[in-house]
């Protein structure tokens, strides 16, 4: 996910560096969230997990409405499936709906580099390139590449503390974890100045 976010992306993850383990937190079945833009709930974001770090997949539901007064001017709903195997990225594929405008970007594993195709082409980024899509905090000592937009990113991610992450460059974003290691919440701000919450429900 990309966050500094427009409207027409306001999660993406979705996503995500520093932690040294190749291993996969053992997530719960299942992570929800509400999402908040400055205060007013707009959505949910909802990920259900398959399997264990032999071969993990992920489903990754987003549905946002973001109101003026009672009237919606702007819907985003966003789909991922991820796939990961013995720690490591295999496959992601997403595909977005931004008011009626759909695109489609994936990424898969190859021998050497990580094959990236989203809206404006392919490109290769490195082999243990892996998608910022934050539930995963072993991904923050990879290069990070945006699911939606399937380009690398630019960024910075480091450990404040346990349990707290900031990512900052292309995105400015704050992510918190549970003491099992489990996304818990995220704050961000959008690239229009606006505040980006999730809170774990």
């Amino acid at each position: 996910m990309s966050l500094v976010l427009g409207r027409r992306e306001l999660l993406t993850a979705g996503v995500g560096l520093l932690v040294p383990s190749a291993a996969l937190a053992a997530p719960p079945p299942r992570l929800a969230f509400a999402v908040f833009r400055n205060g007013n709930k707009v959505g949910e974001h909802v990920i259900n997990f398959s399997g264990d770090d032999d071969a993990r997949t992920l489903t990754t539901d987003v549905n946002m409405v973001v109101k003026v007064g009672p009237v919606p001017v702007y819907k985003y709903k966003h789909t991922a499936v991820e796939k990961w195997a013995g720690g490591k990225f295999v496959s992601v594929d997403t595909t977005t709906n931004g008011n009626g405008k759909i695109t489609k970007a994936s990424a898969r594993a190859m021998g050497g580099y990580v094959a990236i195709t989203g809206p404006t082409g392919a490109s290769r980024g490195p082999a243990d390139a892996a998608p910022l899509s934050h539930w995963n905090q072993a991904s923050f000592g990879r290069p990070l590449f945006n699911q939606q937009e399937g380009k690398m990113l630019k960024v910075t991610c480091t450990r404040v503390k346990p349990g707290h992450w900031q990512i900052r460059g292309e995105a400015e974003i704050d992510d918190f974890y549970d003491a099992n290691g489990n996304w818990l919440a995220l704050r961000g701000k959008l690239e229009d100045g606006s505040k980006l919450e999730y809170k774990r429900i």
